[in-house]
């Protein structure tokens, strides 16, 4: 992949996915992610999250609140949505935002595992208008 000489070098860039397949596995990932977020994200910024690129094709952006999981199902990733309903029991929005119940984090994560090629941590992102600030926690 080329990149654009005059464009600027991406702050964050994917990292391979390896499947997660218990809760402790997740539990894991989870603890990871908020080290590299406390690490790379600064205290001012918003719109913070990971991006799970999908294998066959889409992303899914997720922002992590304290009682809530965001994600913005691009419209590329739309497939994915009967499997989102399914690990984690709840509706599909008539929008490409999701707002799911803090708990249902780990089961969310284990029902994608399956299909990511790859993550990427994220800033700025508009999570359908909604400037919070991340907090990975269950």
């Amino acid at each position: 992949m080329n990149q654009d000489p005059t464009q600027p070098a991406p702050r964050f860039r994917p990292v391979p996915w390896t499947e997660l397949l218990t809760p402790q596995d997740v539990e894991a990932w989870i603890d990871e992610h908020n080290r590299s977020l406390m690490e790379h994200i600064g205290p001012q910024e918003t719109g913070v999250g990971v991006c799970f690129t999908l294998a066959e094709g889409g992303d899914i952006y997720m922002q992590t609140t304290a009682d809530a999981v965001v994600l913005d199902v691009e419209p590329d990733a739309q497939w994915i949505a009967p499997l989102i309903v399914a690990a984690t029991q709840t509706p599909e929005p008539v929008s490409q935002i999701w707002v799911l119940p803090d708990d249902k984090l780990v089961q969310l994560i284990i029902g994608l595992s399956t299909l990511v090629a790859s993550t990427t941590l994220v800033s700025g992102h508009n999570f359908g208008g909604r400037s919070r600030k991340s907090a990975y926690s269950r």
